[in-house]
């Protein structure tokens, strides 16, 4: 479970995440070192997936920056979304719950449909929409509302302090106890020996 000091050490990081430990240890009034142990402990839960660079790509002008939406079947969202992810100028992509996928990005080429259609199936996309961008900010923010709570990837509680995170083919993976964390090992384990 976060406190806030931690709500309050990922707000500081969101704002810069260069921010010396020591200028982050005098706002929550923490040593640096007391401030490193948190951030790792934000980085071994998950929380912080890594530390990345806000390109103002419109200064490097590469490519049309461009809000694409494609309108796909429920089968294929996943296998689309999957395909865009990959794709050279893709900045961000979003799925949506009525079954569009939305991108962000700086397209090589004005025939911007035609640039998707080379690299994603077409079949299960049945219409898309391209707009070109004039401008875009990304404005992620933490405050002192936020509640964070990891939740049991096995059972689906709350993981609260006797929780245990364990790091499985790359990913860290929260649970609620060590029960959980056993159960989904397993599982885990099996599907893989059977994959073989």
């Amino acid at each position: 479970m976060l406190d806030d000091t931690d709500v309050e050490i990922l707000r500081l990081l969101t704002e810069d995440a260069r921010r010396p430990y020591s200028e982050i240890g005098e706002r929550v009034d923490l040593s640096p070192p007391a401030v490193s142990d948190r951030v790792s402990k934000l980085q071994n839960h998950g929380i912080i997936r890594r530390f990345t660079l806000d390109l103002d790509r419109s200064q490097l002008r590469q490519g049309t920056p461009v809000l694409v939406t494609l309108s796909v079947a429920p089968d294929g969202v996943e296998r689309v979304r999957e395909a865009l992810s990959g794709l050279d100028g893709v900045e961000h992509v979003f799925t949506t719950a009525g079954g569009q996928v939305v991108i962000t990005a700086h397209a090589p080429t004005t025939d911007v449909a035609s640039w998707v259609f080379e690299h994603v199936d077409s079949d299960p996309i049945r219409e898309i929409d391209v707009e070109l961008l004039t401008g875009a900010d990304w404005n992620l923010q933490v405050d002192g509302d936020t509640d964070f709570a990891l939740t049991c990837v096995e059972c689906g509680n709350e993981v609260g302090a006797d929780g245990v995170t364990r790091r499985i083919d790359g990913d860290v993976k929260p649970f609620c106890c060590g029960s959980c964390e056993r159960l989904y090992v397993q599982r885990y384990e099996d599907i893989a020996e059977g994959a073989d």
